[in-house]
């Protein structure tokens, strides 16, 4: 890259790749930004600029190139995003905190547990708070138990949000794990919360513990076949998260929780939650058997995009050898 109309190029590049979700293309586009000083000095100069879309941008890209340098821009704009109050801070805000929690880097998660503390004395709404605990669930570290529990003291439990998951993730075991997911007096937000912080990251002693809460939910098909609510969100980030590690996890299923996750998405085939319904015919398509392609015909949604997914899962399906 030699002249302006190239950086210009690339920028558009990024800003474009970044707006549709596809990480991998964006991080070729920084990839193309030049040496490091050039590419820190496009990036920086890209928060600058008055479009959220390009902050977020410059966000993600500082994200790739890592290092001290980075993490103190960041936690530098992060302060400028916040003091906008409004929703394109916000927005802004959000992509450097999921940058921050990409950096391998001691500066980022002081960065993140200064933000953490920052909305423990504000007040915060849960929405302000899972992606902090996200991304402090990819940086996690054995110092930060007593500082999420002294943050959590000062807020009002009902709004911890993803930060109370966060917690229990910090606190117990995976043995310990197993047996609080199973547990029926546990409420089903609180697993909800959990499934949640495991989409950031899900290490392998963890990703054993995840039949434990397909049990959870198979407890709770009833309430999520026939209305919204909490249920149907909690088989919905279930299956969100099966489906995000599906290589790492599917696999790995011994055939009783296998067959309970196949009959727990017959259910919810039928659910009155989309979404729900959605996330169980994609999980049908992985763990189904020849015959579960009739079954989805029989609930396929009306509206088209919906329909396409699950004429996808049962052509799959269909494909499957008998035996």
């Amino acid at each position: 890259m030699t002249h302006g109309m190239d950086a210009e190029q690339l920028r558009d590049e990024l800003v474009d790749a970044c707006s549709w979700g596809e990480e991998d293309r964006a991080r070729e586009v920084v990839s193309r930004f030049g040496m490091e000083p050039r590419a820190r000095a496009l990036l920086e100069a890209m928060l600058e600029e008055p479009d959220a879309l390009i902050r977020q941008a410059a966000a993600f890209g500082l994200g790739v190139l890592g290092g001290s340098a980075s993490a103190r821009r960041l936690e530098q704009q992060l302060a400028l995003e916040e003091a906008r109050g409004d929703y394109d801070g916000d927005s802004v805000a959000e992509e450097i905190i999921r940058a921050l929690g990409r950096l391998e880097d001691a500066d980022a998660r002081a960065a993140l547990v200064r933000k953490l503390e920052r909305l423990a004395a504000a007040g915060p709404e849960p929405g302000d708070v899972n992606p902090v605990a996200n991304a402090l669930w990819k940086r996690r570290h054995p110092d930060l138990l007593p500082i999420l529990r002294r943050s959590l003291d000062q807020m009002d439990p009902k709004d911890w949000g993803a930060l109370q998951g966060l917690l229990v993730l910090l606190e117990k075991t995976p043995d310990e794990l197993q047996a609080w997911a199973r547990d029926p007096s546990v409420p089903v937000e609180h697993k909800t919360r959990v499934v949640t912080v495991l989409d950031a990251d899900l290490p392998a002693p963890l990703a054993a513990t995840l039949p434990s809460f397909i049990s959870a939910a198979s407890s709770t098909v009833e309430e999520a076949v026939s209305q919204e609510g909490e249920a149907s969100r909690y088989c919905d980030r279930l299956f969100s998260l099966l489906l995000l590690y599906k290589e790492q996890v599917l696999p790995s299923l011994l055939e009783e929780a296998r067959t309970e996750l196949r009959t727990l998405a017959r259910r919810l085939v039928a659910s009155s939650d989309p979404s729900c319904s959605l996330g169980a015919a994609v999980v049908l398509k992985h763990v189904g058997r020849p015959e579960d392609s009739a079954f989805l015909d029989a609930h396929r949604p009306a509206e088209p995009v919906l329909a396409k997914v699950f004429d996808d899962a049962s052509r799959v399906l269909r494909g499957i050898p008998q035996g």
